[in-house]
């Protein structure tokens, strides 16, 4: 198994991507809108996926939010709420919040469970900042710690409770980055003590499965490399003074915040202390490059990425979709 996770070109795989998977053994994979049509077409695709090697534990993974971010569209399947409408619901009935938000996300994972997706890229920790990018915006949680922390594990336990594993992001931070990352590079000048702020949800989260890293740079921690790439904020900040021991993947490689060759990017990934490389966008000459840069996974990863899958062994709620629905939108209605 080699310590990345592949994205697909299309509704079902091509004999070359069938092959190259086959063959390199990525961690996982990640799918978008271009993967998806129905229930029916990504469950077979999801099922293929899982008859390469047979792993019945294998991470597929989306990024399902709700808002904007939302590879599962209506008419298929229902819209959900943004991070900013469990934001404002906890500005009038805090618990009411909490709940709503731990109800949406069982109704999230019993929708992405009917169709094999084990793992969903949520709930964003990013401390929502004024004058920052919007690329993270109503996404967000809210603009206080500890309101972002709550709401955050609701999410991760809905979703764990309903079979799938959640991933906290986009650690250590994104909600000061002036730049959308996907297109530019964002340089954070806040100090040390300030950024003790979009450390603290992560923190109160420590034990999440999974963590997703960011591609900005942080002044106060290392001038020169971005989260992703830098062993001083991977060790220094995410491992040890966070805290987190789970499995630290990548933000997607691709993106324009990074610079050099895509297979240099998850390289220097992996050498700087992530456990998985992200690559979404399905090149074939990319994903290559990626099998042929890394080396098998270490034991310490694959053990951290046994472990995040393990807790949903077993994991289903008896309650169905509508009523979780219905329940979740009772509280909403609230605010």
């Amino acid at each position: 198994m080699i310590p990345a996770i592949f994205g697909l070109s299309g509704l079902t795989l091509t004999d070359d991507e069938r092959a190259f998977f086959r063959d390199s053994d990525p961690a996982g994979y990640i799918l978008f809108g271009r993967n998806i049509e129905n229930r029916e077409q990504l469950k077979r695709l999801t099922d293929e996926l899982r008859s390469l090697d047979g792993r019945t534990n294998l991470p597929i993974l989306i990024d399902q939010e709700g808002g904007r971010v939302a590879r599962m569209k209506a008419p298929e399947w229902p819209d959900f709420p943004s991070g900013a409408a469990f934001d404002a619901l906890y500005e009038r009935a805090p618990a009411s919040a909490i709940e709503a938000a731990r109800l949406n996300a069982m109704a999230l994972a019993a929708m992405l469970a009917e169709v094999g997706i084990t793992v969903d890229c949520l709930p964003l920790l990013d401390v929502r900042q004024p004058g920052a990018s919007d690329v993270i915006g109503d996404r967000a949680l809210g603009s206080e710690p500890m309101r972002v922390a709550a709401l955050g594990r609701a999410i991760l336990s809905g979703l764990q409770d309903g079979g799938v594993v959640g991933i906290v992001k986009h650690i250590p931070g994104h909600g000061r980055a002036l730049f959308d990352s996907h297109e530019k590079l964002s340089r954070v000048t806040a100090s040390d003590h300030d950024l003790l702020t979009d450390l603290a949800p992560f923190a109160a989260l420590r034990d999440a499965a999974m963590a997703m890293t960011c591609h900005v740079i942080f002044e106060a921690w290392d001038k020169d490399l971005p989260a992703t790439l830098s062993p001083t904020i991977i060790d220094g900040i995410i491992r040890q003074r966070v805290g987190f021991h789970g499995l630290l993947m990548t933000d997607d490689l691709d993106m324009k915040a990074l610079s050099g060759d895509v297979p240099s990017r998850a390289a220097d990934a992996i050498a700087a202390g992530c456990d998985i490389a992200l690559n979404c966008w399905a090149k074939m000459d990319d994903m290559v490059g990626i099998a042929n840069a890394l080396d098998p996974i270490s034991t310490v990863s694959r053990a951290r990425l046994e472990g995040a899958m393990d807790r949903i062994a077993g994991a289903h709620d008896p309650r169905e979709f509508g009523v979780l629905v219905d329940q979740r939108d009772a509280l909403l209605a609230i605010a």
